[in-house]
């Protein structure tokens, strides 16, 4: 093979790799960039979108909990028809011509009544359970901005994969044509007996190999393609360069570690979840409580007969219950089970903690190493690119033999490959580090779509009173 041909194979193949290199290509403006891929993702993806409902729903577990200060109204309506039939027969006493005579009574007694009960005092179960159910929302909130992390890092991942497969494939392909143009020269070589048979079938081993390993390229391509699909809900076309996201990182591992302790949406969900649970505590503890009620009842009845009537009675009292010993003791193993749940929760944030801990010191230090790779890999890929025109040039002359040339050529294939997969490792890593700190969300990274409001559902349906319909129309 001819330096030209070499070089011009190279050339293209070091465009190939550039794909993921933080400056992009001019004629990568007009494809699909990483930031689009994410707001697809963020607007079509399942499992946020699942997450969402999921907040509208622990939304309505707050005026489910308000309905316990509120009063309960119920009005009933009795409508029935009654038939009775009597005779009396003769007596030996009277001849009286009423004697074994038929009465019958037709009645339709009619009730309405209206109740009205107040709770006044129920142990202080309601006001617990109010702020339990808004901290049922944090949490649900927290789970949502968890969600949005997972998606979004997937979707960034997806989208550098594709990437990432496509380049290593072009590098696989551009291998195929330098090992077939080798094979040719070498055949070419053989002919006039500068080269033994042995030249030639190692050229052809080594050509072989590389269309094995260009087919698992194809195929790896195809696996990232549909992992695409299943993250962001669309094909992926012709994606851009995507740089890093290391500017919206701190300077040093530390401040990282602190940011995630505070931010994270796993640390700070359990902590909401602790204290639902210590409020759940108070809940099955009113049980122990007296309650007070209020209750006020009108009741209209109407009779319809051979003489009619009606009635009206009203009735308010109030009710006072102490309990002493109810439910066989039961309430006292549910508050028990209460408290253990909640000592299970506590220790569930130091697991958190401990977890994003490990993720942001682990991102950090593969980050760091996924710069140093790619300084190697661009030494490697120069150094390698001289050594193979140098290795060609002696076999030209004899003074290096055909295994020379084909290793110096997989070598630089390899280091091409290296390179490519280190670019992608920093971008991917860039936004784990950004995941782990727990700031991996819409607005951190400033998408140019409208960004979901999980306080807007529940001003929303807070304070509803009846309805059934839901915010947006069903």
């Amino acid at each position: 093979m001819t330096g030209a041909t070499l070089n011009r194979v190279g050339s293209a193949a070091l465009l190939s790799a550039a794909i993921l290199s933080p400056i992009a290509l001019s004629a990568s403006a007009r494809a699909q960039s990483i930031e689009q891929t994410l707001i697809q993702a963020y607007r079509n993806n399942p499992d946020l979108n699942a997450a969402r409902a999921g907040v509208r729903v622990a939304n309505e577990g707050v005026p489910a909990a308000l309905s316990g200060y509120r009063p309960s109204v119920t009005a009933t309506v009795t409508a029935a028809g009654q038939y009775a039939e009597s005779s009396r027969g003769a007596t030996p006493y009277t001849n009286s011509p009423l004697s074994g005579a038929q009465s019958t009574v037709r009645t339709f007694p009619r009730a309405a009544s209206l109740s009205v009960t107040q709770p006044l005092f129920d142990g202080n179960r309601t006001t617990n359970t109010v702020r339990q159910a808004d901290q049922n929302v944090m949490v649900a909130r927290e789970t949502l901005r968890n969600t949005e992390q997972t998606v979004l890092l997937a979707s960034a991942t997806a989208h550098m994969n594709v990437l990432r497969e496509q380049a290593v494939l072009d590098l696989r392909r551009r291998n195929v044509e330098v090992l077939r143009e080798q094979l040719r020269a070498t055949r070419d070589r053989f002919s006039v007996g500068e080269v033994t048979r042995t030249d030639v079938a190692l050229a052809e081993s080594a050509l072989q190999a590389a269309v094995a390993t260009a087919s698992g390229a194809e195929s790896d391509l195809a696996n990232s393609r549909s992992v695409y699909v299943q993250q962001v809900g669309t094909p992926p076309a012709r994606l851009s360069p995507a740089r890093t996201i290391e500017r919206l990182l701190p300077g040093a591992l530390e401040p990282a570690i602190i940011a995630g302790q505070s931010e994270h949406p796993a640390i700070r969900g359990a902590r909401h979840g602790a204290d639902a649970q210590l409020l759940q505590v108070r809940i099955a503890e009113s049980a122990l409580y007296p309650t007070l009620g209020l209750s006020a009842t009108l009741t209209r009845a109407a009779e319809q007969a051979q003489t009619s009537g009606q009635s009206m009675s009203a009735n308010v009292g109030v009710t006072l219950t102490i309990p002493i010993f109810a439910n066989g003791g039961r309430d006292y193993a549910t508050i028990r089970s209460a408290k253990e749940t909640f000592g299970q929760r506590r220790i569930q944030i130091e697991t958190a903690q401990a977890s994003v801990r490990q993720a942001v010191s682990q991102s950090w230090a593969a980050l760091a190493a996924a710069k140093a790779q790619i300084q190697a890999a661009e030494v490697q890929v120069r150094a390698q690119e001289i050594a193979v025109n140098g290795i060609r040039e002696e076999y030209k002359v004899g003074q290096r033999t055909i295994i020379d040339v084909l290793n110096a050529t997989q070598n630089l294939t390899e280091a091409r490959v290296a390179l490519v997969r280190a670019q992608r490792d920093r971008v991917v890593l860039s936004y784990s580090v950004l995941s782990a700190m727990g700031r991996l969300n819409g607005s951190r990274l400033a998408l140019a779509t409208e960004i979901f409001d999980p306080t807007q559902h529940y001003q929303q349906v807070r304070d509803l009173w009846s309805g059934v319909r839901t915010p947006d129309g069903r």
